[in-house]
């Protein structure tokens, strides 16, 4: 596996109205591939398994719990360090590199990889159903023919990708308590939210006429620290951002004010981040393509963080998760997989702090692992990293951890600290309107 590994180059797609496969590719879907578009088989080297289905919930585990790790039994292969970072070098994020270029305490500790990405069958029935009759619309901003699953599983050019990402399957419902923190000059600060997403797109249920321009609604609540508790923000997210725009509403209980926020997309900053993070990192990237030109470059094996449910277990102090300048090494877990690699190129006329970004996309569950960030001088200024697990009694796979390394000032971003909460809640059962400026005024609940 410590060979040169090849590189699939692909070249640089120009947008398609028809972005539909024919019968005769979808019909690798559940064959060949796997039925959201992954290569089914493993790798020539066995360092990356092939797909069966995903994992099994571990004997004992019942909804509601942490999710305990099905794999806690697997040994370190090895580990990367400032030391031997130039002999794994090929496998990592230029972001990565950096950070253990610049942190001689920090490294990588490398697992077998375990391919346990899932999702329900009708996700899978979905994702059949839109290969042959997804189409881009509006520039590439909109699809025309999709629901509920992958709309390009067999993707063709970057922006097909990225929108495989941002509707990959989260869930019907979800409510959730975690944390984030904030790290500047070394300290961290912590900020507690009470959270509900309601997905539009992929609900049970759900058809095309039925989406009405509706990604999904979400709204949080501060609960801690007490000077910021009570604050809280709701937000109606469409498919089609640029047709749409994303609305979004913020209480404060100084003065018991709901007041509409004049943009919470692209480079706008997220509430209570300290400057740290835009709102389109959310999940590694989110919101309207249309300011970026998109290539998908191709896809190659690397080194990944996955099936990071050590971080992710009950009871840990959060202080022993968040260090003073990345997270806890000890905890993290990371794993040879194949990903697309996609490249976004800020448009001309658009400003954003991230000038060129570098995405790299889990083949299994279409979730970007990692994000390479440049500035206008092409310069790299940034990393992101999502952790992610399966969610067992969905099945789902997404992250569990956020992070977003500056790498000018060694400052971080952190999201999804849950470690001393309650576990998810995907049986909520709240509606739209629950999700309007009025809930806000009666406390964000």
């Amino acid at each position: 596996m410590f060979r040169k590994l090849g590189f699939l180059v692909l070249a640089a797609c120009a947008f398609q109205v028809q972005a539909k496969v024919d019968e005769t590719q979808a019909a690798r879907l559940g064959q060949d591939l796997t039925p959201l578009g992954a290569e089914r088989a493993g790798n020539a080297a066995g360092s990356i398994p092939a797909w069966t289905g995903g994992v099994q919930p571990p004997a004992g585990y019942t909804p509601g719990m942490h999710h305990p790790d099905p794999f806690a039994a697997d040994p370190v292969l090895y580990k990367i360090d400032q030391s031997n970072v130039a002999q794994y070098a090929a496998l990592l994020p230029e972001g990565q590199r950096a950070l253990l270029e610049r942190y001689p305490d920090y490294y990588l500790r490398v697992f077998p990889s375990r391919r346990s990405a899932s999702a329900p069958q009708r996700i899978y029935d979905a994702t059949r159903a839109n290969a042959v009759n997804v189409e881009l619309i509006a520039n590439g901003n909109g699809i025309k023919g999709a629901f509920a699953g992958i709309p390009f599983p067999i993707p063709q050019d970057g922006m097909e990708a990225i929108w495989n990402h941002v509707l990959h399957y989260k869930g019907d419902q979800t409510h959730f308590v975690n944390n984030q923190a904030v790290v500047i000059n070394g300290r961290a600060s912590f900020i507690k939210r009470d959270r509900h997403i309601f997905y539009v797109y992929n609900r049970e249920g759900m058809d095309e006429q039925g989406l009405d321009n509706t990604l999904l609604y979400y709204k949080y609540r501060v609960t801690a620290p007490a000077k910021l508790s009570g604050t809280a923000l709701v937000v109606q997210d469409p498919m089609d951002q640029v047709l749409s725009i994303r609305k979004a509403w913020r209480y404060s209980p100084d003065d018991r004010r709901v007041r509409r926020l004049p943009s919470l997309a692209y480079d706008s900053l997220q509430p209570d981040t300290s400057g740290l993070a835009t709102a389109d990192v959310v999940d590694s990237f989110n919101g309207a393509p249309d300011r970026y030109e998109w290539k998908l470059v191709g896809k190659r094996e690397m080194l990944m963080p996955y099936n990071s449910y050590a971080v992710h277990q009950q009871g840990i102090a959060y202080a022993e998760i968040v260090g003073p300048r990345t997270l806890n090494p000890e905890l993290l877990r990371y794993e040879l997989h194949r990903v697309w690699i996609v490249e976004a190129s800020l448009r001309k006329g658009f400003s954003h702090p991230y000038d060129k970004r570098r995405f790299y996309i889990d083949e299994d569950s279409w979730q970007i692992l990692a994000v390479d960030l440049f500035n206008e001088d092409n310069e790299l200024i940034g990393l992101q990293e999502s952790h992610p697990i399966s969610y067992y009694e969905v099945p789902m796979f997404a992250s569990t951890l956020e992070t977003l390394y500056h790498l000018e000032d060694g400052n971080y971003f952190v999201d999804g600290l849950d470690n001393n909460e309650q576990m998810y809640d995907f049986g909520a059962r709240l509606s739209p309107r629950d999700f309007s400026p009025a809930a806000l005024r009666r406390g964000g609940n």
